[in-house]
């Protein structure tokens, strides 16, 4: 049963999309404010409609936060429609905006949408990818060479998983850090050089003649594009 997550301190607004989900069949929370939203997300929820406009912490804050937790789409309900919002909501993890008022035909199409295409990358989704013996399990997040874990960090591991994905093509400092940490982390894309470096040191600790990750000088840095790795 699909399951879905409804943000809004607005009480109308939360009873009437918990009455057309339950309809729909869908198993259905609701939430008046990110405090108890956070309590439910642990109920893994299928889709979450998220308010902008929140007492407290509002749903950008909300979102940045629980992208680290959850995959799901993420749908912003807003009144708020300038671009720079747009912007900011979707580079903080939402995945799509509904402005208000809006039609309760559209808001179920949408989130129908959203449900089909995560099945569709869930399924077309490779849980193991093998690179000279390296096995990468992108579902349970780890990673074996042979049958020895290799231990990542959660940004090691994002790091090597967004080259791995798109392997051959070079990422720069600027676009890892960008994508990894967000565009409104407090930092700098130095720091991705120090996590490249960790991780390289992960990988030829297990294997000194093969290298994974490639420096393009100048450039940044890609997964190396040959299956069997690169020698040093």
């Amino acid at each position: 049963m699909e399951k879905v997550l409804i943000i809004d301190d607005d009480e109308e607004i939360l009873s009437l999309l918990e009455d057309v989900f339950i309809d729909e069949g869908f198993l259905t929370y609701t939430a008046k404010s990110a405090d108890k939203a956070l309590d439910l997300i642990n109920n893994s929820p299928s889709i979450i409609l998220l308010d902008v406009m929140m007492p407290g912490k509002n749903g950008f804050e909300l979102c940045k936060e629980i992208r680290e937790i959850v995959s799901c789409p993420i749908i912003f309900i807003t009144a708020k429609v300038e671009e720079n919002d747009i912007v900011k909501g979707l580079a903080l993890g939402g995945d799509d905006y509904i402005t208000k008022p809006f039609s309760v035909r559209e808001i179920r199409a949408r989130v129908r949408a959203h449900l089909r295409r995560d099945k569709r990358d869930k399924e077309n989704e490779n849980k193991f990818l093998i690179f000279k013996n390296l096995k990468i399990d992108l579902n349970a997040r780890e990673v074996y060479y042979f049958d020895e874990i290799i231990k990542l960090t959660k940004r090691e591991f994002d790091i090597m998983e967004l080259l791995v994905l798109n392997k051959g093509q070079v990422f720069s400092k600027d676009r890892i850090y960008e994508k990894i940490w967000g565009y409104d982390a407090e930092g700098d894309s130095s720091t991705v050089a120090e996590h490249v470096k960790k991780l390289r040191s992960k990988f030829q600790y297990i294997n000194k003649n093969f290298s994974f990750i490639s420096t393009v000088w100048g450039v940044g840095y890609k997964w190396n594009n040959n299956e069997e790795g690169v020698k040093e």
